[in-house]
C-alpha cells in the first residue's frame, strides 16, 4: 500500500540539495572567471612590458654582475667580522701592513657600487611578480621563496650598510650584528638562486640577439653608474684620490691634526688627566707604573700607518712613540702572551681589544703618543695610543690606561 506524500515535506527535503549544487555551479563559474581574468591580465602585461631589457638576457647578465659583487662583499665582511671578532685559536698576522685597508675599503666601497645594479636588476625582472598564478608548486614556491629573501635581504644589507657609513642609526637592533647574520642568508640564497638560472646564466656566451645595442647601451649605462659611485667614494681609502671622494663620510686629511675621527673625547666622556699613568698588569714579573715623562724617556720610535676603519675610510699618518714590545719586555712578559689594552674610556663596545703576539712582537706596533710630529690632540687618544700594523681602527684602542697581560 503507497503511502501518500507530503508535497510540502518533498519540497524542504530537495531545496537542500539544490541550493548545494547551484552554489558549486556558481563556485565552478567563479573559478572560470578568475581563470579567464588571469589569462587576460597576463595577456595585458605582455602588451605592457615590451622592451627587451626585460628580458632574460639583460636580467642574466645583471644577475651575474652581482653574483661577483655579492661574493665580493661577502668574503671581505667575513675578513672585517673576524679580524675584529677572532675567535680564541685565530691569530691574524700583522703583514701586510695595509691587508685590512684593502679588505675593508673593497667591502664597502663595493657594497655602494652594488645599489645602482642591484635597482637595475630589479627593474628588469619586476614584470615576473605579475605573473599569475603567483604560485604554481611546491618547487615553484620554494623558488620563489629563496627569492624573496634574496632580494628583501639583500635591500636590507645595502640600505642599513649605507645608513652605517653615515653614521646613523634609526632602526633599534645592533647594525653590526644583524649585518652580519644576514649576510649568509642572502649569500645562501644567492647560491641556490645561482643554481636555479644556471641555465640561462650559461646562455650569455650564445650570439646577441639583433636588437643587442639597446641593450649594451642599458647594461653601458648601469656599469656607468657604479663606476660613477665607485669614484666618488674611493678616495676614501686611495689617498690619491681623497678630492673625488664627495660621498664618503671622512676624507683624508680632514680632522684634528689632518687625521679624521670617529669618536671624540667628549663622545667618548675623557677629559685630561694631570696624574695619568700606565698601568702593566697581570701575567708579569714584575708590575709597572708609567707616567708620560717615563715613557717620552724610552727609545722613540717613527712609523708610518694607516688608521683604517670599519665605515671603509682608511688614512695615513705618522705615528711617534714607544715600542709596545719594549714596554712588554720592561715587565717580564712572556712571548706568547696576551695583552687586553684598556681605555680611560668608562662605556663603550670597544673601550679595550686584544692585541695578540704577532701584533705586539711587531717593531712597527706603538704606544703613540705623537702624531704627525704634534702631541696627541684629545680627541686622537691623547696622552697615549695604540697604533698598529693590519688592524681594524676600532681596534687601535685611544687613550690607553692599562695593559693586563694573560
Amino acid at each position: 500500500m503507497l503511502r501518500r506524500v507530503d508535497p510540502r515535506r518533498l519540497m524542504r527535503r530537495i531545496a537542500p540539495a539544490r541550493r548545494i549544487r547551484r552554489v558549486g555551479a556558481g563556485s565552478r563559474r567563479l573559478i572560470r572567471r578568475i581563470d579567464t581574468d588571469s589569462e587576460r591580465l597576463t595577456r595585458r602585461i605582455g602588451t605592457v612590458f615590451t622592451s627587451r631589457l626585460h628580458d632574460e638576457r639583460t636580467a642574466a647578465w645583471l644577475g651575474a654582475c652581482l653574483g661577483v659583487s655579492f661574493t665580493v662583499a661577502f668574503v671581505t665582511g667575513l675578513v672585517s667580522h673576524f679580524m675584529q671578532h677572532p675567535p680564541s685559536w685565530m691569530l691574524w698576522p700583522s703583514r701586510p701592513v695595509g691587508l685590512y685597508r684593502l679588505t675593508q675599503g673593497t667591502h664597502i666601497i663595493c657594497g655602494i657600487a652594488t645599489i645602482p645594479l642591484l635597482l637595475a636588476k630589479l627593474w628588469t625582472v619586476y614584470p615576473k611578480l605579475w605573473q599569475w598564478p603567483p604560485i604554481r608548486s611546491a618547487a615553484h614556491a620554494a623558488r620563489r621563496g629563496a627569492v624573496f629573501l634574496l632580494v628583501g635581504g639583500s635591500l636590507f644589507q645595502l640600505v642599513t650598510g649605507l645608513i652605517n657609513v653615515n653614521y646613523w642609526y634609526p632602526f633599534p637592533f645592533f647594525f653590526t650584528v644583524a649585518h652580519y647574520w644576514t649576510a649568509y642568508v642572502v649569500f645562501g640564497a644567492l647560491l641556490i638562486h645561482a643554481a636555479d638560472e644556471w641555465a640561462k646564466v650559461r646562455g650569455l656566451r650564445r650570439p646577441p640577439p639583433p636588437h643587442g645595442p639597446s641593450r649594451r647601451g642599458f647594461l653601458a649605462t648601469v656599469a656607468g653608474a657604479c663606476g660613477l659611485v665607485a669614484l666618488t667614494t674611493v678616495g676614501e681609502t686611495f689617498t690619491p684620490l681623497g678630492d673625488l671622494a664627495v660621498l664618503a663620510p671622512r676624507r683624508p686629511g680632514t680632522g684634528p691634526q689632518r687625521l679624521p675621527v670617529n669618536k671624540t673625547a667628549l663622545a667618548a666622556g675623557v677629559t685630561r688627566s694631570a696624574g695619568w699613568r700606565l698601568a702593566v698588569t697581570g701575567a708579569v714579573r714584575r708590575e709597572l707604573s708609567l707616567s708620560l715623562d717615563d715613557l717620552r724617556a724610552m727609545p722613540r720610535h717613527v712609523v708610518r700607518l694607516p688608521i683604517a676603519c670599519v665605515e671603509g675610510w682608511s688614512a695615513e699618518a705618522t705615528w711617534a712613540g714607544v715600542r709596545l714590545r719594549d714596554v712588554l719586555r720592561a715587565a717580564g712578559v712572556e712571548d706568547d702572551a696576551r695583552v687586553r689594552v684598556e681605555s680611560l674610556e668608562k662605556q663603550g663596545l670597544y673601550r679595550t681589544s686584544q692585541v695578540d703576539p704577532p701584533h705586539w712582537h711587531d717593531p712597527l706596533t706603538l704606544l703613540a703618543l705623537e702624531v704627525n710630529g704634534e702631541p696627541l690632540s684629545l680627541d686622537h687618544g691623547h696622552p697615549c695610543r695604540l697604533i698598529a700594523p693590519d688592524r681594524p681602527g676600532v681596534m687601535q684602542t685611544k687613550w690607553v690606561a692599562k695593559l693586563e697581560v694573560s
